[in-house]
């Protein structure tokens, strides 16, 4: 069996749609991720070199390049705009947080130096996420060949989670000062910091927002911004209720209901990184038609061991199996160059792995995509619970 480059020599075993095998597989074994895989004895200069410009080469390792070139410079410029997003909002928020730090020292005033310290958990927030790009951008190795792409989705889990914490605090101090007797908050100077607060978080917000739409890293950052953006509202709408109506109270019943504001906008962002760390297929790509597409192909006859993820935001992957009709007499090179072009063009995948094989003899996962939608469909019909037992081995 041949990977991506060329077919396998075997027999052309007939292969059954329907005969499903499920086991754990590795979708690299025989495949070179990002490249078209080669086997030795064919590792000459005639069939892959770089500078040569016949046959294969031309329309394969050069239209692959193509593609992959395009896809990332693509990736590299939404990287540098959420970089710059992240850096202007960091000045912005921690320039201000310093204001409210020397302001409250020099007035006294508590209120001022406690929004200090919810500045503070943003530009923290934006600092992690700042950082997991800078070591994002180290080279790939031998013991992380995918390089450091996944500190971004980690920077996202990381900055989710706090925010839960966060919810947890606020809600638990406020369940506290809605039974105690005596704690007075005097609105005029709360409704002062929470204005200011607002103005900048508004600001900050709409630096990321854009950014945020691209990024899960920069997903995590917009989303403390946006907490702490919801806590200013609470807050200068509290103020004015204890100004005017001397509702007391009314500072941690909003605290609770701006918690819980937060928790529900927190929680795409969660559920978006747990689905990439769990290696999910990603939202905007149809497994079933781009299997059909590529099986649409004269000479394709079956695609399977079909695996999809993310690697890390703007950046997915695909692996498969293509069975070729044995008969087949076109030009093998050129069909795998239509298929790639499928994948990259009409799905926007950027890294491509596809082994052409004559026969599934010696394949450890032979299930077709069929047998996929089935699985997920049956998921869906149990519904939440029910689909918990997928989750145990063999099932």
């Amino acid at each position: 069996m041949s990977s991506s480059s060329g077919s396998a020599a075997g027999a052309g075993d007939a292969h059954d749609h329907h005969d499903h095998d499920e086991h754990d597989h590795d979708a690299h074994d025989h495949d070179e991720h990002g490249h078209e895989a080669h086997a030795h004895d064919e590792h000459d200069h005639d069939d892959h070199d770089h500078d040569d410009h016949e046959g294969h080469d031309h329309h394969g390792h050069l239209d692959h390049e193509d593609h992959h070139g395009h896809a990332h410079d693509h990736s590299h410029e939404l990287r540098g705009l959420s970089r710059r997003s992240l850096t202007f909002a960091l000045v912005l928020i921690a320039g201000y947080m310093v204001a409210e730090i020397v302001g409250g020292i020099l007035s006294g005033s508590l209120a001022l130096l406690a929004d200090a310290g919810h500045m503070a958990t943003d530009a923290a927030a934006i600092g992690l996420a700042l950082l997991a790009m800078w070591i994002a951008e180290r080279a790939a190795s031998a013991e992380r060949t995918f390089g450091f792409y996944r500190t971004e989705i980690l920077a996202a889990l990381l900055n989710a989670v706090a925010l839960w914490l966060i919810v947890a605090w606020i809600c638990f101090e406020a369940y506290h000062r809605f039974f105690q007797e005596g704690t007075h908050v005097d609105g005029w100077p709360v409704l002062w910091v929470g204005l200011g607060g607002l103005a900048v978080n508004i600001a900050a917000a709409f630096i990321l927002h854009r950014s945020s739409e691209h990024s899960l890293n920069a997903e995590g950052a917009f989303q403390h911004v946006m907490a702490d953006l919801l806590g200013s509202v609470g807050v200068v709408i509290s103020s004015v209720l204890i100004i005017t109506m001397g509702w007391q109270v009314a500072d941690p019943i909003i605290s609770i209901v701006i918690g819980l504001l937060i928790l529900v906008s927190s929680w795409g962002l969660m559920t978006s990184v747990v689905h990439v760390l769990l290696e999910g297929t990603p939202e905007h790509i149809d497994v079933y038609r781009l299997c059909s597409d590529l099986e649409d192909l004269p000479g394709v006859t079956i695609v399977h061991d079909v695996h999809v993820w993310t690697i890390t935001s703007q950046s997915d992957a695909f692996t498969a199996h293509v069975l070729i009709d044995p008969g087949f007499d076109g030009d093998k090179d050129e069909l795998l160059t239509s298929m790639k072009n499928i994948v990259h063009e009409e799905f926007g995948i950027s890294h491509v792995t596809i082994q052409m094989e004559e026969s599934v003899r010696g394949c450890d996962e032979n299930h077709h995509v069929d047998h996929l939608v089935q699985r997920t469909r049956l998921v869906r019909e149990r519904g939440t619970w029910g689909s918990l037992r997928f989750l145990l081995p063999g099932t």
